[in-house]
């Protein structure tokens, strides 16, 4: 009987085969990193002297910006001065996750941000950290009192606005609808801006909520959440924004209010070294004199 035949050896790959796979795959790899790379951060801050001047020219008396400023200019308060125009300018396309996916449909068809950052609520607004102590609803012509705001070079325009009670038609998108119901929303604030020169456009929203601790979660939540959803257009007949342009985005809690800036060029474009973000960011965030007069108003000087 003759002994079974040894098992066969298995082909020999082609030389060099797994070699030039080899390179293809670290080539790959760089070129992923490379693309995945983010564009550069721009931030921007005020000194307290230029924080002073702002509060002075919005009419404040000395005793009241005493009272607004209130001892927050630490280092620690600098850190999230947004709350007291902190210019936010755009900053580059951090890795966030994609949208849920019972969203992502929405998601493709709707302008949103490209970039955001969010900007918890300071000291300054303690005394507005409940809606229990502020509990009057802002008049949409308390908010967008000024039809003309200017920063720097920029001068916008108010075009539009509108006032939403149920804040659920003011966004998109399923998670943020159901965030807004979770932080007790009562109010839903936006008005609209075109640059005199017609080369910007911008877009700000304030949320009333239920306290300080629901605008910070808001505000955090959506540097991950705007990617699935996001404020509306105040008129879907003419949007300022498209699905397909760039723009940028910041949050800012105040006390039991969320602000939410949305800026961008008029022709969609990435901004360039012409383009002063700071400044339109600084500029729309002027209809936040509404809310350091409700701070004034809840903790009157003596």
């Amino acid at each position: 009987m003759e002994p079974a035949p040894a098992p066969a050896e298995p082909a020999s790959a082609e030389p060099g085969t797994a070699e030039r796979a080899s390179g293809r795959r670290s080539s790959a790899m760089r070129s992923a990193k490379r693309s995945a790379k983010p564009s550069p951060r721009r931030d921007s801050a005020e000194e307290p002297e230029g924080i002073l001047g702002r509060l002075e020219a919005w009419g404040l008396s000395p005793v009241q910006q005493k009272l607004v400023l209130g001892g927050a200019w630490t280092a620690a308060a600098a850190a999230v001065i947004g709350a007291l125009l902190l210019a936010i300018a755009a900053i580059g396309n951090d890795y966030v996750p994609e949208p849920p996916a019972a969203d992502t449909g929405t998601a493709a068809s709707q302008p949103r941000p490209a970039a955001y950052r969010g900007w918890p609520s300071s000291k300054v607004f303690a005394p507005i950290a409940q809606s229990k102590a502020d509990p009057l609803l802002l008049p949409l012509k308390d908010v967008f009192a000024e039809k003309t705001l200017t920063e720097g070079r920029i001068t916008l325009r108010l075009t539009g606005t509108k006032l939403d009670v149920a804040c659920a038609e003011a966004v998109w998108g399923r998670t943020l609808t159901d965030r807004l119901a979770q932080a007790g929303c009562t109010q839903a604030l936006r008005g609209t801006y075109t640059s005199a020169d017609r080369r910007y456009v911008a877009q700000y929203t304030l949320f009333k909520l239920r306290d300080a601790a629901s605008a910070d979660g808001l505000v955090s939540s959506l540097a991950t959440l705007h990617r699935g959803g996001w404020v509306r257009p105040v008129d879907p007949a003419r949007p300022l924004f498209t699905a397909d342009g760039h723009s940028e985005g910041s949050g800012h809690a105040m006390g039991h209010y969320a602000g939410l800036v949305w800026i961008g060029r008029a022709d969609g474009a990435e901004p360039d070294a012409k383009d002063d973000f700071v400044s339109l960011s600084l500029a729309v965030r002027g209809a936040e004199k509404a809310v350091f007069r409700r701070v004034v108003a809840v903790a009157p000087t003596p």
